[in-house]
Order: C-alpha cells, then structure tokens, then sequence
C-alpha cells in the first residue's frame, strides 16, 4: 500500500508529513519508556526492535496472490506493536518506509508523510486498541494472545485502506468518486488482511514458544495461582521470592531472526507474487494513477528492487534484499539503542 508521489495533492502531502513528524514524535517519547524500562523488559525490548524493522522489510517482499491479478503485503504495523510496544512499532515502521523509500524507490518521497501515518500509525493504533481489547477479555494464555493478534492484524488493513481513501477524498488528484474508491480498497485489503493475520498470529506465536517474555503484548501474562478453599476461589499465598538470576540474553532470538529475515529477502522473494498489491491494482482500474509522478530516488542504484548493473534477476534481486535488510536492520537498531541510552540517561540524571 505504499503511495506514490502524484496521488494525494501537495498541501495534503504536506499536512500528512506534519501529522506524521509529530507521531514519530511522540513514538520517541514513549518508545523511551517501552526500551528503557528495567525491571519491565525494556533492556530486552531495545535489541529485538531493529530485528523487528528489518523483519518487517523482508516480509514485505513477499507478495502474496489475493485475487485475479492482485497480491499483497504484511503491512507489518499489528506484529511491530504487539511485539515490541505500540510506540516503538510506529517508529518501526517509519524506518521500513524510510529505508524503503530513498534506498529502493518504493513509496513515493513526497508520500512519506501519507505512507507513516496510513501504515504506520493508523495500523498501531487500530491494532494495538483491539488487541489490548481482546486480551483483556479472553483467558490469559498465550493461545489467547495469537488468537488476539490475529483479529488485531486482519482489522489493521482495511483500516488503513479506508485511511487511505478519507485522504484521497481531502487531497485526491484524479477526480474518481470516493464511494468507488472505498470500496475497491477496502474489499480488497480485507482479503490482504488474512494474509496480514496469518503471518501475524504465525510470527508472535513463535516467539511466544521461544521466548515469550521478549513480547511486549505478553507481559503480565501469567495469572496469580488460584486455591480452592470452601467451595470459593481465593489467590494462593504468593511463593517466597527466588534469588535473582541473570535476564537471559535475547542473543539467540536475535541471531535467528536476522537470519530468516535474510533468507526471507536475499531467496524466498524471488518467488513472491509479480501481480500489482491492492493500492496498484485499484489505481490502474479506476484511474487514480493517471498523475502519479517519476520517484526522485529512481535513479537508486537499488531501484525496483534490483541491484543496477547485475543483469542476473534473481541474484539481482537477491542481493537488494539482503542489503534492505542490513541497512534496515543497522539504522533502526542504532536509532532504538539511541532512544534507550537517552531514556537511561535521563532517569541517571
């Protein structure tokens, strides 16, 4: 769902990269608390958060068939939050769009603002709001936090396609109705979306099997222990506290996760869906498309996704994907380690 420069008007585009700087703003603010909290998980919650980023990069390019002629991609903003917090997810998300955007021409750069703040923040804070819900309301086990994060995720997509269209319908460069518009997006991103869920409820589950105190949506999972005394429930006296023992390094996690994202995006995307994503496919059909712009980054030696001068596709394609995913993984774990170090810094002071 990446928007191109050309389909939303400039002072709409500009008013959106407001909104989006002061979301990232206030995410910075509060992804101090989500990864510099000791005692919470934070000094576990800051490594995992760029692995989180570049996880989200390779996913995304993997286009997944749909429809007749259409395909899909995690948007990614549900697992980022239930993962790694609501406020670091949107920051998570910013640095795929902005990776994606001037190093590969993917999502227009005058767009940027559009892109956060439909991808990113609508996604986190739709998803984050019905999974949080759900928690709440279901038993406290880690079978109802997958199942959570996948209604989270399905919701998150057509969400931010009806995001979308309420922005066209501000700032819109083609005249097609609004009504049409909704439509097409939303029908079609509702199918996106159960793909969005799967990958979703597939990815938290395996990190819950693992290391289930690495998610942040997680925390406080563990319910006191109930006794049954004269037919009524009461809580069990709680156990003497054990001495305390090293947090165990989330190195292994880690390790693993930059090398599936590396598989995901330097192989398996070579066999992702060539068909246009949803956005794509409902602009060439009802001509939103007929002002889209030349991307300013389109001279990119990674382009299109292609390294320029390696005629080999998919080893062309390959090796872009695997250089996405260091320089998503790099910026956005220097970004994250940086939040937590002034977070630290401040609570020193």
């Amino acid at each position: 769902m990446h928007v191109p420069d050309g389909f939303i008007n400039a002072p709409v585009s500009a008013v959106a990269g407001v909104a989006a700087a002061g979301a990232v703003a206030l995410s910075l603010r509060g992804a101090r608390r989500e990864l510099g909290g000791e005692g919470h998980g934070g000094e576990r919650t800051a490594p995992l958060a760029g692995l989180v980023a570049a996880f989200i990069f390779a996913v995304q390019m993997l286009n997944f068939p749909v429809a007749a002629g259409t395909s899909g991609h995690l948007l990614g903003g549900a697992l980022a939050a239930i993962l790694v917090g609501p406020w670091t997810g949107v920051l998570c998300i910013a640095v795929v769009l902005l990776m994606q955007g001037i190093l590969f021409a993917d999502g227009g750069l005058t767009a940027l603002g559009v892109n956060i703040t439909v991808m990113g923040v609508v996604t986190v804070v739709v998803a984050y709001a019905l999974f949080r819900g759900l928690v709440l309301l279901l038993p406290r086990t880690r079978a109802s936090v997958t199942a959570a994060s996948f209604v989270a995720a399905l919701v998150s997509v057509p969400a931010a396609a009806a995001a979308f269209t309420l922005v066209y319908a501000i700032g819109g460069t083609t005249d097609v109705p609004v009504p049409k518009v909704l439509t097409a997006m939303v029908g079609v991103h509702v199918l996106i979306g159960i793909g969005e869920a799967v990958i979703t409820m597939l990815t938290v589950g395996a990190v819950l099997a693992v290391r289930p105190d690495l998610v942040y949506g997680a925390r406080g999972l563990t319910a006191p222990l109930k006794l049954r005394v004269g037919g009524e429930l009461v809580d069990a006296a709680p156990a003497a506290t054990p001495p305390a023992t090293p947090a165990r390094s989330p190195r292994k996690l880690w390790i693993g996760g930059v090398v599936t994202a590396l598989v995901l995006a330097g192989f398996v995307s070579f066999y992702a869906s060539a068909s246009p994503d949803g956005l794509e496919k409902v602009a060439a059909d009802k001509g939103i498309d007929s002002k889209v712009e030349d991307h300013a980054a389109a001279g990119s030696p990674l382009a299109d996704y292609g390294v320029k001068g390696i005629e080999a596709p998919r080893l062309s394609g390959g090796l872009a994907g695997v250089i996405g995913v260091g320089a998503t993984l790099a910026v956005g774990t220097g970004a994250f380690w940086v939040v937590r170090r002034r977070r630290s810094a401040a609570a020193e002071a």
